[in-house]
């Protein structure tokens, strides 16, 4: 059995090392609980954020790696059970030029520019904050963010907290800032995505991720990418 699962570049959920091997929390995560229903051959596809539904929906792969779950994406997918939670952040220049610490610190000021990967939730984050379209510049990749971040093209690229603390340990030009957790004090979750037509696949992932998710394994596995308990305790039990 053979499952063909699409991915991002986007440490430390997934990314293709410099061996060409791909790698990440979510990729390990997907082939403990592939692996353990039976799957014999797991092949990657690297591919864009705005690819991924409609990838998963056309049968060019049979999940894609977890990314927020949201109402719209669940007209168009099928979600797994949720296997994190996250909140945002902003990778930054190092010293924070313009003090940009949330949404509404860049909506405050008309000069701030912010990067966000086209698709992504943050880019409804940001608007619920009142950030001017105007002051959005959509990127197809995290690569691209970043590397304009760097350039001084934008002012703050967002993402998740967790994502930017790696980008930024790997990187001494970076600083990252979290943001202040929601008055409601819950993180958005992610989950893994299939097809509607693949209900077999489905029913067999959830299955084994009730089983998975919490256990020391999965916590030890997750802590070596930085996922804390903070991330997978309020999943860990659905």
């Amino acid at each position: 059995m053979k499952v063909r699962i699409a991915y991002l570049e986007e440490p430390p959920f997934y990314w293709t090392a410099e061996d060409r091997s791909v790698t990440g929390a979510d990729i390990e995560l997907a082939e403990v609980v592939l692996r353990a229903i039976g799957v014999s051959s797991i092949e990657h596809h690297l591919t864009s954020f705005e690819e991924l539904l409609p990838g998963v929906q056309e049968g060019r792969w049979d999940m894609n790696v977890p990314i927020f779950v949201t109402a719209e994406r669940a007209e168009r997918v099928a979600f797994s059970v949720p296997v994190w939670a996250l909140g945002d952040g902003f990778l930054l220049r190092h010293g924070n030029p313009k003090a940009l610490t949330s949404y509404g610190s860049v909506a405050a000021r008309n000069d701030a520019r912010l990067g966000i990967v086209a698709g992504t939730v943050q880019l409804d984050s940001a608007k619920a904050a009142g950030v001017n379209e105007s002051q959005v510049v959509a990127f197809r990749s995290q690569p691209d963010a970043i590397d304009a971040l760097l350039a001084g093209k934008i002012d703050a690229y967002a993402s998740t907290a967790v994502g930017s603390r790696v980008i930024a340990n790997a990187n001494p030009e970076l600083e990252v800032v979290a943001h202040a957790m929601s008055k409601e004090g819950c993180a958005p979750v992610g989950a893994f995505s299939f097809s509607k037509s693949n209900a077999d696949l489905l029913q067999a992932v959830n299955a084994q991720l009730r089983k998975y998710l919490g256990s020391a394994d999965h916590r030890a596995r997750m802590a070596r990418y930085g996922l804390t308990q903070t991330e997978l305790d309020s999943v860990s039990a659905a």
